[in-house]
């Protein structure tokens, strides 16, 4: 048999119908196994991570196990980037796999799948280490520096991350420079020409020439404005016609297609890769985590001879782009596998409902309309600009006119523009033909008031633009970055902008002074550095080494200036902010074993330590101690909670049992231990001390005394819910009418009863 191991268990039904019956094919469900959880991990002095089979994998892997006891062949074929290489990797390793078949392909179809197999190769260990590399610096960030962060900003679950961090340093320095921001009132003119023939066209002032003085930006006397837009009569300084072109936009990457489906399609980073991951393994888009804006050979040969099919104009030669720097292009821009596929329908099922499907189908078609237009001829545009000249007292005011006419549509005749570029207006202004030297006279002409904004609050999809542009994290990490920093509560979203919360603020405040990570020029050349590691130029350890020295140094830094003072003994070393099991927090010193609370992440009221008592627990006969608060004052075994746990009422300084509280000088008839007395606002009765599965027995309160409760009739009827058998209660009810009640003997458990009948019957169809 051959075997063929996938990452997703959505690839298999697709995966079989290539091949025949010779193969199985097995997903790993993406990483089986990975750093350990609560330990670092991480072993000197050289790094070597320590790998652990994750909790809720156990099941996956007894799967691969028997699976890869009845393969003949193995074909490792996780995903085609560093990721996928680990897993192929971590497959090898812990299965002890002496003879295995890398193989990778970019599309799910039978041509690329079946090439890839015949294609297939070594585990490239170099890309393996990169992933570790990356794996193991966030490890090194994470572990080491969350606690003490903790510390400092007073919550115990606070976090640091080596690029969470620095995405969140983004959106508190852009919310910084808004508040900083004071708007300026300045003031321009708009001139008005009517045509005998088409519309009227517009001309603005250039205050620029003549007007502002060296750093002067703007026009802030409105009576000056005022004097421009008086004048009506101008000469033309300069008349110019030409043709621009505009050129379509590259084929997506992971990122443009996460920016323009937020601002085409309304989805976040995360709903758009959920999708786009369920279109590639259902064969209908290629590889969805890509740097490169390029498309392969064939596939340009393809959609070329598509488009000249259906009538569209192409571009004279095939078009490429030139990448970013740190571009990782492993494989091909995002592309349909089948160009002539103009829609496409995944099958409900799986998580899939028809809200998912439909969105699916909408994000194909954007990919796909992108991926055509980018082959197509430029939009052509004829431009004219004319310049405007008119005298006012010692100066001229200068005037300028743009507008632009679609010539020939090119590409525009399927999108209008990259949806994840900000809109522009189009200058539409229908300028007519003038004569350098002539003049013109304006109809009207007003004043426009302005006033200066600040930078617009970033969304998710330009914050991603922001990451990718200053090399911050890679295209597999952008949905993972936003999801993470936004579950934890460092930002939320207004309106649909990013905004920090006062713990997110808190955070960078704390890490950016000291931390080097949290420089976005040094986050860059990390990520060039794991390059470096992926391209076999420098070793994992070396990454690792030289991290690990700059981080250790300014950890220590950062312990020694920021840490926290014991309010009772002044220790710094072991005075720590710990999380209590019901979510809340406590500082505690190891030193002086003093605990106070947490009191807006800072040490408060310093807790009463329990005083240990000469009396002995009546359960288990450990001493017990004496706790006295604001609201409590009680006695408690000191023995740990899950050992005991009993618990004594205060009785003029002595500990009383629970079970004995309200003890009377009566006896129970039916076992002779003493009675107790029951008061609430809606009880009053004698209850038995001992215990209810032993006694159980009741008194009424007649006078102060008890007196035997008349025991209910047992009936040979039984509970149509637990089988037990029902008691006939008789009373009178608030009107005044007597009523018959079955009610249920395995109460409290069962609660159910029945009401009576005329005929004396329980009924059954009237359960209470």
């Amino acid at each position: 048999m051959k075997l063929l191991i996938v990452e997703s268990p959505g690839k298999i039904k697709k995966l079989k119908s290539f091949l025949d019956k010779d193969w199985e094919v097995v997903a790993s469900v993406g990483h089986f196994r990975d750093l350990p959880v609560k330990d670092y991990g991480l072993q000197s002095p050289d790094f070597k991570p320590v790998y652990t089979v994750s909790e809720n994998k156990k099941s996956v892997v007894d799967k691969l196990k028997a699976a890869l006891r009845k393969a003949d062949d193995i074909y490792l074929a996780s995903d085609p980037d560093r990721e996928g290489e680990a897993i192929a990797w971590h497959l090898k390793d812990h299965f002890g796999l002496k003879h295995y078949k890398r193989v990778t392909y970019t599309a799910i179809t039978r041509e690329d799948v079946l090439a890839g197999i015949e294609a297939y190769r070594d585990i490239d260990m170099n890309l393996v280490h990169a992933q570790e590399a990356r794996r193991g610096l966030d490890r090194l960030v994470g572990f080491n520096v969350s606690f003490p962060l903790g510390q400092i900003v007073g919550v115990s679950t606070a976090s640091a991350g080596r690029v969470q961090s620095p995405a969140v340093r983004i959106i508190v320095d852009r919310e910084r420079e808004i508040r900083a921001f004071k708007s300026t009132t300045h003031f321009g003119v708009e001139t008005v020409f009517e045509q005998e023939e088409g519309e009227a066209w517009k001309a603005v002032w250039l205050p620029k020439e003549g007007f502002l003085e060296d750093g002067q930006e703007y026009i802030l006397d409105k009576a000056l404005a005022e004097s421009v837009a008086g004048l009506r009569s101008f000469k033309v300084l300069s008349f110019e016609e030409k043709e621009a072109k505009s050129a379509p936009p590259a084929p997506f990457t992971t990122s443009t297609l996460q920016q323009a489906a937020s601002n085409a399609l309304k989805f976040t980073p995360k709903r758009t890769m959920d999708l786009a991951q369920k279109l590639y393994e259902g064969g209908h888009i290629t590889y969805m985590r890509t740097d490169s804006p390029n498309l392969s050979d064939a596939a340009l040969k393809e959609i070329r001879a598509y488009a000249e099919e259906k009538g569209l104009p192409l571009s004279d030669k095939p078009r490429s782009w030139k990448s970013k720097a740190g571009a990782q292009e492993a494989h091909e821009a995002i592309r349909p596998t089948h160009i002539e596929a103009e829609e496409v329908e995944l099958e409900q099922g799986s998580g899939m409902d028809a809200r998912f499907v439909a969105d699916a189908a909408a994000l194909y078609k954007l990919i796909r309309v992108r991926t055509l237009a980018c082959q197509l001829a430029d939009a052509i545009y004829s431009v004219r600009v004319v310049r405007l000249e008119a005298p006012l007292e010692d100066k001229h005011a200068l005037f300028e006119a743009r507008g632009r006419t679609l010539v020939s549509p090119g590409w525009t005749i399927l999108t209008a523009r990259a949806p994840e570029e900000e809109d522009e207006e189009d200058p539409r202004n229908p300028i007519p033909v003038l004569r350098e030297g002539g003049e013109v006279t304006a109809s009207d002409a007003k004043v426009v008031t302005r006033k200066t904004k600040p930078k617009s609050r970033f969304k998710q999809a330009s914050l991603i633009k922001e990451l990718e542009k200053r090399g911050i994290g890679r295209p597999a990490t952008y949905a993972s970055i936003l999801d993470n920093i936004m579950s934890r509560a460092y930002l939320k979203e207004e309106k649909g902008f990013l905004v920090p919360t006062a713990l997110g603020e808190k955070i960078v405040d704390a890490l950016k002074p000291q931390f080097s990570f949290l420089d976005l020029d040094f986050t860059r050349y990390m990520e060039s550095a794991l390059d470096d590691v992926a391209e076999g130029k420098i070793t994992y350890a070396s990454c690792m080494r030289s991290f690990h020295d700059t981080l250790m140094a300014e950890l220590a830094t950062f312990r020694s200036d920021n840490a926290l003072p014991c309010p009772k003994c002044g220790d710094k070393e072991h005075f720590r902010l710990y999380s209590n099991k019901d979510g809340s927090s406590r500082w505690w010193c190891r030193a002086c074993e003093t605990s106070f609370d947490n009191e807006n992440g800072k040490p408060g009221r310093e807790r009463v330590k329990p005083a240990v008592t000469d009396f002995a627990c009546e359960k288990c006969g450990k001493p017990l101690k004496h706790i006295k608060t604001e609201k409590y004052d009680f006695f408690a075994c000191s023995a740990p909670r899950e050992a005991c746990g009993a618990t004594y009422d205060n009785v003029d300084g002595k500990p009383v049992s629970k079970e004995l509280r309200g003890q009377t000088e009566f006896t129970c008839e039916k076992c002779g231990k003493p009675l107790k007395h029951i008061k609430t606002s809606k009880y009053d009765f004698f209850a038995c001390t001992a215990d209810k599965e032993e006694c159980g027995a009741t008194y009424n309160n007649v006078d102060g005394k008890p007196v035997a409760r008349k025991s209910r009739e047992v009936t040979e009827y039984t509970c149509k819910k637990c089988g037990k058998p029902l008691t006939l209660f008789e009373g009178t009810g608030k009107n005044g009418k007597p009523y018959k009640k079955f009610n249920c003997t395995g109460f409290p458990r069962c609660k159910q009863f029945y009401w009576g009948k005329d005929d004396g019957t329980p009924n059954f169809e009237a359960a209470g």
